[in-house]
């Protein structure tokens, strides 16, 4: 049955997640219905006990683009519209690039980099209906700035980095706002399984950010849009300026490194303080 609503719709992928959830909080606050899409159907539910009302979930595989179109027509069977597309899910692998399967690269580079491209070009339609169109991307600093083990995470966020950057920059002929969020590392439930498996210690030189501090710059997005916006000004500064002499990155990396891993260190003692983590046979694990 189609629900016909006069305020905003929002489709928020990865929704059930820590950024995700906080995203939807904020819209919700400002009136919008969101409609989460997320592969784990557990968190979801809990995401949307947790929404009430506003919150609509949708279990899916981004992975699957047949199933794209689907997620769309739903959205417009029960609300009528769609004014905002927010490309949040993503994923890293752990482990060496040589060790990992084909398969795996693949998934990887299907949800972090195609599927938001695809669901974007298939979303067009209704967000230029929509007369304030826009699509919101939680990129990563991963995509201005190479760690050394992320080479599949970075080539999706440099890639949806640059491929949105262009359609942002061409608002003006297509009439949809288009504008990347570049968080560093932010305490979300990916993030916890990369400290414990063992993921770049480089990412946890500085404390991660909370949800919450990349929902507010999804929402500065909403009430002045541009192409991007970062939660940590000075991060964007630091990776910005090593990038104009990449031939120094391996000579520059060790020099971090040490920070990173002290980082590391006390970030895990975080987690077990708070019950986030826990040590069974000498080995970290999530509860």
């Amino acid at each position: 049955m189609t629900t016909t609503v006069t305020g905003r719709v929002a489709l928020i992928t990865g929704g059930a997640g820590g950024i995700g959830r906080a995203v939807c909080r904020g819209f919700i606050a400002r009136g919008i219905q969101c409609v989460l899409a997320d592969y784990n159907q557990a968190s979801l539910d809990a995401a949307v006990a947790e929404l009430g009302p506003a919150a609509t979930g949708v279990q899916i595989d981004l992975r699957d683009f047949g199933k794209l179109p689907d997620l769309l027509a739903l959205v417009q069977e029960r609300f009528g519209r769609l004014d905002i597309l927010v490309n949040n899910a993503a994923i890293t692998g752990t482990g060496h690039f040589e060790e990992r399967s084909v398969e795996n690269i693949l998934g990887e580079l299907n949800i972090n980099l195609l599927s938001p491209i695809v669901l974007t070009r298939l979303a067009f339609p209704s967000l230029q209906r929509s007369g304030d169109g826009r699509v919101i991307n939680t990129v990563s600093l991963g995509g201005i700035f190479p760690l050394p083990e992320t080479g599949i995470y970075s080539a999706t966020k440099f890639g949806l980095r640059g491929a949105m950057l262009c359609l942002g920059m061409d608002a003006e002929r297509h009439g949809v706002k288009v504008g990347n969020v570049m968080p560093s590392a932010t305490e979300t439930p990916m993030l916890m399984r990369e400290a414990i498996e063992g993921g770049n210690t480089l990412q946890f030189m500085d404390p991660p950010q909370q949800p919450e501090d990349v929902a507010r710059q999804v929402m500065r997005m909403l009430d002045d849009p541009c192409l991007e916006r970062y939660p940590r000004v000075s991060e964007s500064w630091t990776v910005r300026l090593a990038m104009l002499v990449p031939n120094m990155l391996p000579k520059l990396i060790p020099l971090f490194r040490k920070k990173g891993v002290r980082g590391h260190a006390r970030y895990l003692e975080s987690l077990r303080r708070r019950g986030l983590v826990r040590v069974r046979d000498g080995q970290w694990e999530l509860p």
